[in-house]
């Protein structure tokens, strides 16, 4: 282990408790409920296993009035909670690392679409979401005395149980809108009694969950505070520099641990493409300096020189980690190793995001086996060792290309990767050299410095493959990864892509990476709706163009709310002073005129332009492929004995799906359909169903 880096590995007293390291998997959302509670312990004893010295779970509700669903939420209401968290908590220990719940009241911010019951809020202010699956028609009630009553001890009757389950830290949770939080924020806590009004007096409600959870659990387990401050720092306060001094200062030595963090989803949680590493400092650097209690806080913090920085700095006591522990569970272990030139750095797209907003186990871009460790039994560091001596031919070096080459060989086969263009890394290449996705590219740069070590893989570049070649290359496995292609196809009302745009004028992405770039005032119009359509206008504008932005949807690069990124994406283009049309159909485009109509009421609109670029369907690259399969005699003759696709060659779509692809290719590469581990999760029902109160 590099020496600077030996203060990550100290521990640190939490009341109660004492964490082996300073390496902290704070809360976040895994997709895992009670419905899958083996796939969840074996997720987080993973992390465990790759050296994280505190393992936390997500969102647990404390009772049925805090119901998130149809968005995945855990639960802790009765004896089954119990004995299926307890799952997590003994593989955690295991390995030796503490397990923290997250316990949580959502209060006006849930809307119980399955429980029913009125959501509780201080003064009966709704969060009014934009986002389609926040939206719900039922407003929330005002809470009266005995309602406070309730959910404190709600919160110590869960408390009680976590304990049972074996959980060592249990959280309070005062953040990202939720009830405690709401009765911080002004705008939510309208009251006018005791728990209303000065700051001291909205504070009241979060310091008698911390007061009723340490005297009900505080002996033997840590009582962690997780609190939003974003909004509570920009707000003046009569006596202390800000709110959000004076709420902390007035709580400091309650909390054993303060998990400090943001207030909203896109400023916590912010994608690479915004927000650098480290981005949480200028709200939170204050905290060490009002509490002795020790704090822990984010930034998606891949670098342990930044970790080592904060420490000293003075702004935090532990590194916390919520997708750099996805995407690389093993991270403190390669540090303490001396091996973080193999950290799989996380690239912040918050892919794993849109998975919670699907309602499904988390995914993520650079670590195809998160959420699959259970499952499939797949571990990030560990592959079966090859079953035969069998050569594998990769054609296409792109992100699929490059996992299944890096995996196969990880397994023992003897691996060549033949790329037609200059430089390895498909469609990254360009991608990483767009507005904000610089950070992108560590995708690419982790396979091929991992491929590159390793004496049984051979790298080609400038090496374009015919079907002569490959029948002739001697490899017994054939591998197409030859990507997808960006079309000039339009959008129908209907809602499908038809037909193609064709002239001169008339561009895609795929022009944009060849460097056949547009002239002068340009309409990019987007039915991709992900990053793409966005960055090429951003880029397009830096260029020296003049663009405007159409999309028949509702907001720019729509998907993006998924994954934190749309209001930024809405903000970038403002700021490239990029005009922005909303459901739009773009019709035709001639002589300089881009001819469009709105997609709900037709009304047509013209907007003078000299060229056109559409970013729309993208279909596979399948030419190769077809030509194997056509020659299906001589594949045999050659001793070929598979041609498969996979990425976007298979099916066109984001990083996350052509690396998954990839990964399923290469672990799966000697095994028949009835060999491959599918396991089915089932909860945990051992105790009759009954009244919870």
């Amino acid at each position: 282990m590099n020496p600077n880096y030996s203060i990550l590995f100290e521990p640190v007293k939490l009341g109660p408790v004492t964490t082996p390291n300073r390496f902290y998997q704070v809360p976040h959302a895994s997709g895992m409920t009670e419905a899958n509670p083996r796939v969840r312990a074996k997720f987080r004893a993973t992390k465990a296993a790759g050296g994280w010295g505190v393992v936390s779970t997500g969102a647990v509700s404390t009772h049925p009035s805090s119901d998130d669903s149809p968005l995945p939420f855990a639960r802790l209401w009765d004896e089954n909670d119990v004995r299926s968290h307890a799952l997590s908590t003994e593989a955690i220990h295991e390995h030796g690392s503490l397990a923290a719940i997250e316990l949580w009241h959502g209060g006006g911010a849930v809307m119980n679409r399955t429980s029913r019951i009125p959501p509780y809020s201080p003064s009966g202010i709704p969060w009014m979401a934009t986002h389609v699956g926040f939206m719900g028609q039922l407003r929330p009630r005002v809470m009266d005395k005995n309602d406070i009553r309730n959910i404190v001890q709600w919160q110590v009757d869960a408390a009680r149980r976590a304990q049972t389950a074996g959980f060592d830290i249990v959280y309070i949770y005062a953040g990202m809108g939720y009830l405690g939080y709401e009765f911080l924020l002004e705008e939510y806590n309208r009251r006018s009694d005791e728990y209303g009004g000065s700051v001291e007096n909205r504070t009241r409600f979060v310091r008698e969950l911390l007061e009723a959870t340490k005297s009900a659990i505080g002996n033997d387990c840590a009582v962690a505070l997780r609190i939003s401050l974003e909004e509570l720092r920009s707000r003046k306060s009569d006596h202390y520099e800000s709110q959000a001094h004076e709420v902390v200062s007035l709580l400091a030595d309650l909390p054993d641990l303060w998990d400090v963090k943001m207030d909203s989803s896109p400023t916590d949680c912010a994608a690479s493409r915004f927000a650098d590493e480290g981005s949480h400092e200028p709200v939170i650097d204050f905290v060490k300096q009002v509490t002795d209690k020790p704090v822990v806080g984010v930034g998606r913090f891949t670098s342990p020189d930044t970790m080592v920085s904060q420490i000293k700095r003075g702004i935090l006591d532990l590194i916390g980690g919520a997708r750099p522990s996805i995407s690389d569970p093993f991270l403190p272990n390669k540090i303490k190793a001396g091996r973080e030139d193999e950290i799989r750095e996380c690239i912040g797209c918050n892919i794993c995001i849109s998975s919670w907003h699907d309602g499904v186990p988390v995914r993520c871009t650079q670590n195809a086996t998160i959420g699959e460790e259970w499952r499939k039994n797949w571990h990030p560091e560990k592959f079966e060792p090859k079953k035969s001596d069998d050569k594998v031919l990769v054609v296409g070096s792109g992100p699929a290309g490059l996992e299944a080459g890096l995996i196969a060989a990880r397994r023992g086969y003897e691996v060549t990767i033949a790329e037609k263009s200059h430089q390895l890394g498909g469609r990254l290449n360009f991608e990483e050299s767009l507005p904000g996705l610089r950070a992108w590219g560590r995708l690419k740069d982790y396979r091929l410095y991992a491929l590159k070590q390793m004496a049984n893989v051979s790298l080609y570049p400038d090496s374009e493959l015919g079907i002569d070649e490959i029948l002739s290359s001697e490899h017994q496995r054939i591998v197409i990864a030859t990507g997808a292609r960006w079309t000039r196809s339009l959008y129908s009302p209907l809602e499908i892509p038809i037909g193609r745009l064709d002239g001169d004028e008339i561009y895609t992405p795929d022009d944009i990476a060849a460097g056949n770039l547009p002239n002068g005032k340009v309409l990019v119009f987007d039915f991709d709706n992900y990053y793409m359509g966005g960055v090429i206008a951003e880029y397009l504008s830096e260029q020296g163009n003049k663009v405007e932005y159409a999309t028949p949807a509702g907001h720019a690069s729509a998907w993006t709310i998924m994954t934190n990124e749309q209001p930024y994406v809405h903000q970038a283009l403002f700021n490239h002073g990029i005009e922005v049309h909303t459901q739009m159909l773009l019709e035709n485009y001639i002589d300089g005129s881009a001819s469009m109509k709105n997609i709900f009421t037709s009304e047509a609109r013209e907007i003078d332009v000299d060229s056109v670029v559409i970013v729309g369907l993208r279909l596979p690259e399948n030419k190769l492929f077809d030509q194997l399969l056509a020659e299906n005699d001589a594949v045999q003759a050659g001793g070929i004995k598979s041609v498969d696709r996979i990425g976007d060659a298979l099916a066109a779509g984001a990083l996350v799906h052509a690396v998954y692809s990839g990964h399923e290719y290469a672990r799966n590469l000697d095994t028949t359909d009835q060999d491959r581990v599918l396991l089915r999760d089932l909860p945990i029902v051992e105790i009759e169903p009954r009244r919870i109160t």
